[in-house]
This record gives C-alpha cells, structure tokens and sequence, in this order.
C-alpha cells in the first residue's frame, strides 16, 4: 500500500487563476465549479470546448475545469493533456499544481516535481510545498520531504496535513517517536480528519502497539461514515478503503483471522477510483487469499514492539516435467538458503516444488511475514511474461491455453501485493529469465483459440513493474532485482550455479554493504561474466538504506 497515508495532493484551487469566470454548458450545467459531479462536468465541458466560441484564459478555465472532473474519476492521463492544453493558453500556478498531482498519481514523481517548481515560481503556497513534499517522500527523499513541510507549516501553521506527512517521512525514516508528535499535532488541529488517524495507526502498528492501531482505524472509519470532511477531490471511498485493509493488517499481526479477512472483504465491497485505494484493494485481496489458504496452522507470532524478526522464502526449480530440465536453480537456491540462515534470517526453502506445494510454501510465508520487519523472497528457475504480467512456473507447469495461467502458474503480483505493508521493507530476488519454450506453446495456443483470446502477448523473460493492474501495487518498501534486463533471457550456466547467483553470493554476505550497492556489484561481475550478454536490473521503492549484514566493529 505504497501512498494510503499520504494525505491526498491538496489542489489549492480557491483564489487560484481558472476558477472565474463561471462558465455553464447549454442545458445550464456548470463547467467550472467543483461542486459539479464529475461525469456533468465532463459533458459540459466538452460541450464548451466543441462549440469552439471560447479561446485564451476562458478556453484555459474550461480545459482546467475539465481535468479536475477527469481527476475525480482517476483518469490521471486525460488530466494531464486538458491541462497541458491550458498552460499553453495561460500558465497558473493552479494547473501545475494540479498536473503534478497526476503525475505524482501516475507514480511520475520527477515529472511531478517539476510541475510543483513551477507552480512555486509563480505562487509560493504551503499547499504546493506540501504536494511537492509527498512526492520528495514518495521517491524516499525524506530530508527534501521534511523541509518542504516546514517550509508549508512556516507559511501555515494550521495546516494539519502538513504535520501528518511530515510526521509520515519521519516515521519511514524510522523516528517513529518524531512520527507520533507531528501526528497528534495534526489530530490536535483538526480532530475530524480520517487521514490523520489511519497515518497514527500506522504508525502505532510500527511500534507493535496493535491495539491503539485498530483503535485509531476505528475512528477513520467512525468519521468517514458519519460524514466528515475530507481533502478536495479524495474520494470518500478511498479512506474506508485504506482504514480497512489496514486495519485488517492489525488485527491480522495479533492473530485475530476472522476479523482480519472480514476487514478485508470490506475493503473489496467498496468501489476504487484512485490509485491509492486500488493499491490497499491488491493487497486486501492479496492477504484474504493467504488467511483463506491457510487452513489450521497456528499464527507465526507478532513481532513485538522493537522487534527486527528477518525472514525469507527460497525456491529452486528445475525438474520440470513438461519444460526443459534446468541444472542450477536448485544448487542457486541452497547456495542462497546457507547464506541467508548463516546471516540470521528464518529461512523456508523449497526445491523442485508443484504447483500445490509451491502454493502452500508461499501462502505459509506470506502469513509469517505479516510478523516480520524484513522479508526476502528467492526464485530460480523458470519465469516468463503475459500481458506484461510475470508468472513463476513450478515444475508441473504444462498449459495448453493462455486461458490456465491463474490455475498453474504463480502469479508474481498476488506475492508482491501480499508483502506489500508499509511497515516492512520486502526484497523479492528472481534468477527467473531462463530462455522457455513454453512461451512459444501458449503463443501457439492463443493463437489458435477463438477471436477474443488471440491478442494475448506473450514474451520472453519477465516484464518491468508498470502500471498498476486489477492485482498489483507499487510497494513502498520494495526492492525487486532480476537477474537480467526486462524481456531479456538469463543464463543457466556452465557451472554449478547460474552467472547471477554466482555474483550474488559473493557479495550478499558482505558486512555493512547497502543491499543496492551490492547489487550494483552484482551487476557488474554478471556483466563481465557474460561477456556483456546479461545485464541484472532492479525496480526499488525502498524507504531508505538497507543493510543484510551489519558492518563488523
């Protein structure tokens, strides 16, 4: 759930250029007026732009009037061309900051932050040294992050939502006490903002206190149904969302399962509009599936207030029955497995597995490490990409049709999002880019299946994160490596372990070695391994600096 806490970008719109002249459709409707429903707004607006009577600063209010309608609907891409189409008619402070709301929406944050330092040039407004403090925050620039809160509270102390988020990027910082005082202070200035809560009860979980967490998820569900009021824009929905699954979350940390899945079956029943909230939904479904696969084993133990309880699953496949047999994943896989256990993690492994016991050692990690602070997950052997979506093959893996992926494959989202928490930080490690056969067969097969099946794309490797899908989430707190560049094929290997796993394990025991850095080192001794034909990749939304192995007094 990577942005649930972060307040929603404020858009600042009143005394803001575009907000006169009031302009209205034929029928009467308001094109520009935030109280319009957003799918009025739409039609009116259109209207107004298709009639072609308006130009200059009355076509800019109309086409900015018609991105906040395409706002409300999370239609980040629509916001973003009727807004670029109004600066070039008259620049404002207002449709910058808006534009890089969305892209900070669309999880752009360079781009964001741009649109944020124009804005500031034009008008020096707390709201937009807010919104370009969340999106220092969301590329884990906390200190630029804090600063631009300080610069919001200087220019508005009472400014709740300036506290809150500052008080966010103190507690990924790790100052979780720093985290509580901004919190309370933002709760002290406006007890009626359920944002403020969840942000607290995030923060309480952190620190182990699972019940002052519900306690607080209580109250932002308490006053988002009774009315309160939110920020401009933010969906209503989207916070009983959020205050669900995480408290969902908490009440699975303390081993209550019946109130945790109905917690996230109630996060399912609301209707998701923005990116956020589709997040929380991933990972609500995510964890529901795991709590429902369970069965009657008894819960791992919460990790208690201080606690820094390290796990990681490790998975080695290479007998596969249908596929080509590959030597070296379950040599990789202990190689990985001793390394990791000799560091101090709890480690569950698993080499050669099926389906069914692919799927039961995962749901079993994915419980446990609901109670950990760091957790990593290892695969070797084959993996492969369908419209743009990675899947794991265990070694039973055989498909006829695209059709059977959900049945036989693992599907790498549904892991992401069920380690997705803001409190952990999650590594996911794939040496899964072995050049498979079984990407022809089910080309073939969606080939030959009828019309509505055969634009499935089928690809080698594995897909880069992108956008987010019905099952995926960003991860804040997530680092993934791949053992080679998006829609590349890895190298088994001459020898006993493939050239990734090799380099990793040369470097991933290094005392005091920042996990990034050693993968950059990894990178490197791959790349001069495979003479330059594999080159190892990572995607990370890491909350900071974090170190496997401590550095050596």
């Amino acid at each position: 759930m990577h942005r649930i806490v972060v307040a929603g970008l404020a858009l600042a719109l009143a005394g803001a250029a575009f907000v006169s002249p009031a302009v209205a459709a034929d029928d009467g409707t308001l094109c520009t007026n935030e109280k319009t429903p957003a799918a009025a707004a739409l039609a009116a607006c259109g209207r107004l732009i298709a009639s072609r009577k308006f130009s200059g600063p009355t076509l800019a209010t109309i086409h900015f009037w018609r991105a906040v309608a395409f706002n409300k609907k999370g239609d980040y891409a629509r916001v973003i061309v009727d807004l670029t189409e109004a600066l070039k008619l008259q620049r404002s402070a207002a449709a910058f900051n808006l534009r890089g709301s969305a892209y900070y929406d669309k999880g752009e944050y360079d781009i964001a932050i741009a649109d944020f330092n124009d804005a500031l040039r034009l008008q020096a407004s707390a709201t937009i040294f807010q919104n370009r403090g969340n999106a220092y925050r969301a590329k884990g620039d906390y200190a630029r992050a804090i600063a631009d809160y300080d610069q919001a509270i200087r220019l508005d102390p009472r400014e709740p939502f300036s506290y809150q988020n500052r008080g966010g990027a103190r507690r990924a910082n790790g100052d979780l006490d720093g985290a509580l005082a901004d919190i309370n202070e933002a709760i002290r200035i406006n007890p009626q903002l359920p944002f403020s809560f969840i942000s607290r009860g995030v923060t309480w979980r952190a620190k182990g206190e699972y019940d002052r967490a519900i306690a607080d998820y209580d109250e932002a569900v308490r006053l988002t149904r009774a009315g309160a009021p939110v920020p401009t824009l933010t969906p209503r929905g989207s916070l009983l969302i959020n205050a669900y699954a995480h408290r969902g979350l908490a009440h699975e940390a303390k081993g209550d399962f019946a109130r945790a899945k109905a917690d996230f079956s109630a996060a399912l029943a609301v209707t998701a509009v923005d990116a956020g909230s589709r997040e929380s939904q991933a990972t609500a479904r995510a964890r529901l599936a795991v709590l429902s696969g369970a069965g009657d084993a008894p819960p791992q133990p919460a990790t208690p207030a201080g606690g820094d309880r390290r796990m990681a699953l490790v998975i080695g496949n290479g007998a596969y029955g249908s596929l080509n047999r590959l030597p070296n994943p379950p040599n990789d896989a202990r190689s990985v497995a001793r390394s990791l256990r000799e560091m101090g993690f709890d480690v569950s492994e698993g080499l050669d597995l099926d389906r069914a016991a692919m799927k039961k050692l995962v749901i079993d990690f994915l419980r446990a490490a609901s109670g950990a602070r760091l957790a990593i997950f290892y695969f070797a052997g084959h993996g492969m990409q369908v419209e743009g979506k990675n899947y794991l093959l265990p070694t039973d893996a055989r498909l006829d049709a695209a059709r059977d992926l959900a049945d036989e494959l693992a599907d790498l989202d549904t892991i992401l999002a069920g380690l997705d928490d803001q409190i952990r930080t999650n590594i996911v490690i794939l040496d899964a880019c072995r050049d498979n056969p079984l990407v022809q067969r089910i080309a073939a097969a969606a080939g030959a299946a009828p019309a509505a099946t055969r634009s499935v794309t089928v690809g080698a490797g594995l897909a880069a994160p992108s956008a987010l899908g019905a099952g995926a989430t960003r991860g804040a707190g997530t680092l993934i490596a791949f053992a080679t560049a998006p829609g590349q094929v890895a190298l088994d290997g001459a020898g006993d372990n493939s050239p990734f796993s090799s380099a990793l394990m040369r470097h991933i025991g290094t005392p005091g070695l920042e996990v990034q850095q050693m993968l950059t080192r990894v990178r490197a001794d791959v790349v001069a391994a495979t003479g330059g034909k594999q080159v190892p990749w990572s995607n990370s939304s890491l909350l900071g600096e974090v170190f496997l192995l401590a550095a050596k007094p």
